[in-house]
């Protein structure tokens, strides 16, 4: 798929940095340097600037704020001047009010302003990640989010049960008791769009807003291939066989720590039988049904949320740009 990297939190060309990250002389130097900047998390809400409203804010090294942070900083790479950039998670900070109601929401819409930064606001991802961000922006936050979500469920060694500590400014964890070496898990999933004809395979989860379709999902088990991925998981959760499989593109998907590898699949059968633990109901829907529930015309049918690489795949087969 030749626009594959157009997707949400792809495509940027992020310089990492990574001949940094065990060069402590070269890390302090970034650390110091005056244009470096740092990217501020609150429970996986990157910092926005005007009050939720605009692009991402990064903030000098040295910024009040980053005297809550919770964890050491992580480094994320170099911007396209050269200036190097962090993240800070500073989870540990409780914001005098909160909206519960909002952020107990499938989306959480509610912003949470610091004293220090009264100009900037943390914003659910979800809800900025395709509007609010630029790519660069998009694949910082992807990336932090990422990596903070790891450390906070890697904390005591896997091997030994001792408490383990950052390392390699951020992109390890070590044991101090044993010497084990850990370091960020990504979890592969495949997401497909199987088709027949004209029609496409979508389906449901429990939770999720009325009327909301989405294409189907599932984790890549040890020692399966993705193609197999795709047909398992598409015959587990609705019993139909898909034949020939196509890769169309990826993305990183920070909830938490997931690769998306976006299929295609030839449907070979179509009667749908759910597994309702599984999902909650899947059925087959028309280019011309897509076509309106993307127009915002379908009263039966919401979209995949936009950003999401299943909104990606969906609107680039209704404009036949899947090659």
């Amino acid at each position: 798929m030749r626009i594959a990297e157009t997707v949400t939190f792809g495509g940027a060309g992020l310089d990492r940095a990574g001949e940094v990250r065990s060069d402590p002389a070269a890390l302090a130097a970034a650390q110091a340097a005056p244009s470096s900047r740092t990217m501020a998390l609150w429970r996986g809400k990157p910092l926005i600037a005007d009050r939720g409203l605009g692009g991402l804010m990064l903030l000098p090294m040295d910024h009040p704020i980053f005297e809550q942070a919770s964890e050491a900083r992580i480094l994320l790479g170099r911007d396209r001047h050269g200036a190097y950039l962090f993240a800070a998670d500073l989870s540990d900070w409780e914001p005098e009010e909160s909206d519960a109601a909002q952020m107990g929401n499938f989306l959480d819409r509610s912003l949470q302003a610091h004293p220090a930064v009264p100009e900037g606001a943390f914003a659910e991802l979800r809800l900025v990640m395709a509007a609010q961000l630029d790519p660069m922006e998009a694949e910082l936050v992807a990336s932090a989010l990422a990596n903070f979500n790891w450390h906070r469920s890697h904390m005591f060694c896997s091997k030994c049960g001792k408490p383990s500590q950052m390392a390699l400014a951020g992109w390890q964890r070590i044991c101090p008791a044993c010497g084990s070496e850990h370091y960020p898990r990504t979890d592969p999933v495949v997401i497909m769009l199987i088709t027949h004809g004209n029609s496409v395979l979508m389906g449901r989860s429990p939770g999720w807003p009325e009327g909301m379709y989405s294409l189907l999902a599932g984790f890549v088990e040890s020692g399966e291939p993705i193609e197999g991925a795709v047909r398992r998981e598409v015959f587990e959760e609705t019993q139909v066989r898909v034949g020939e499989v196509e890769y169309l593109a990826s993305q990183p998907w920070p909830f938490p720590n997931s690769l998306m590898f976006g299929c295609w699949g030839a449907a070979l059968s179509t009667e749908v039988t759910i597994d309702p633990k599984e999902i909650e109901a899947a059925r087959w829907f028309t280019r011309e049904e897509i076509l309106s529930a993307f127009a915002g015309q379908n009263p039966e049918m919401l979209p995949a949320r936009k950003g999401a690489i299943a909104h990606f795949i969906l609107r680039n087969w209704l404009a036949d740009r899947l090659d």
